[in-house]
């Protein structure tokens, strides 16, 4: 645990290699989420560099403490957890709402950050974009005081940790019977072990805070176009919760970051598409580092939009769930196993 403003629940994922002049890859989830999202991805990226993953205020295992589980104050911890590794300027990714957090820090905080991924993250696009019914149901559900929170305990009577597991995975994953049970199991050992209620309330703020940010976005807008670092960004071409469309406006208000879609793959690649996800990180960075490569694919210099396949050689779509209630209003049915949610259908 670090300390900022109280207590932060920072892991260090993967075998850290050997040598102390690696480089620092600080990994932040999405709303609703845990350290755990990134322990698909851990052991390839932490073969170059030391992988830290933060949670954030009041999720997975820090404690909201006093603190205010909005964007202001995810922003906040980040910064304070980044000026006490004093790993000098770090490699930060983040994803979701983690991807909105560390393109805030990025913008404010070049000194600490100095190469940026974003994968899918939860940015105002240059247009309004058409969300998906079950986003703008979560958005009436939980945006308003007293419904929000009556909702959510209902939902926390009706499932176990495993069935919140599935319902998250079912919303965030396009073919969530990719995922591999073992972290699965690592995923709701976590939702058994936390004070659900605690965090259903750390869920209800940083949502809150989210839409307010994203119908107001002159202000982040003005802030990501002063992020001077290398920027990657990743983006699933079946995410329901940030539509392609609104990464490709991203993508071309920004002609200078690397954009890579992954195809076949929903809002999470980096528990659905580990390898690919890890293959076109160590690819950026390699290329920026002037070395050849570590994964697949081409090296990242300069911008390049393709669709890459998350199924193929060395890219196949196996990893975690997440613990993310990123929104969805569907229960998963009482009686079924937890490795029911993990089998492709048959034909």
């Amino acid at each position: 645990m670090l300390d900022v403003g109280g207590p932060v629940h920072v892991a260090t994922l993967g075998d850290p290699p050997a040598g102390a002049h690696r480089r620092t890859v600080v990994c932040l989830h999405g709303l609703g989420g845990s350290h755990l999202n990134w322990l698909a991805v851990a052991p390839g990226l932490s073969a170059t560099a030391r992988v830290v993953a933060v949670d954030l205020v009041g999720h997975g295992r820090t404690p909201a403490t006093g603190r205010t589980a909005d964007v202001d104050g995810h922003v906040a911890l980040v910064t304070g957890v980044l000026e006490a590794l004093a790993a000098g300027p770090v490699t930060l990714v983040g994803n979701s709402m983690g991807g909105l957090v560390a393109a805030v820090v990025a913008g404010g905080r070049p000194d600490l950050v100095d190469r940026l991924v974003l994968v899918d993250p939860a940015l105002p696009p240059g247009r309004p974009v058409v969300p998906h019914p079950r986003v703008v149901a979560n958005i009436v559900a939980c945006g308003v005081p007293g419904i929000g929170e009556r909702f959510l305990a209902e939902r926390r009577r009706r499932t176990t940790p495993a069935q919140h597991v599935r319902r998250v995975l079912a919303a965030c994953c396009h073919r969530p019977w990719r995922v591999d049970p073992a972290v699965v199991d690592a995923h709701v050992a976590l939702t058994a072990s936390i004070d659900r209620a605690a965090a259903d309330a750390a869920y209800l703020a940083s949502a809150r805070s989210l839409s307010v940010a994203l119908l107001r976005p002159a202000g982040l807008r003005r802030v990501v176009d002063r992020i001077t670092a290398p920027t990657l960004l990743l983006h699933g071409e079946r995410d329901l919760l940030v539509p392609l469309s609104a990464a490709r406006q991203l993508a071309a208000a920004h002609p200078a970051w690397v954009f890579e879609v992954a195809k076949g793959v929903g809002h999470v690649p980096m528990l659905e598409a580990p390898a690919w996800t890890v293959a076109r990180i160590r690819s950026f960075e390699a290329t920026l580092e002037g070395s050849p490569p570590g994964g697949d694919g081409p090296a990242g210099g300069g911008r390049r939009t393709g669709v890459g396949s998350a199924g193929g050689a060395g890219a196949q779509a196996v990893g975690p769930p997440t613990a993310q209630p990123e929104p969805s209003m569907t229960a998963a049915s009482p009686g079924r196993s937890p490795a029911a949610s993990h089998r492709r259908p048959r034909a």
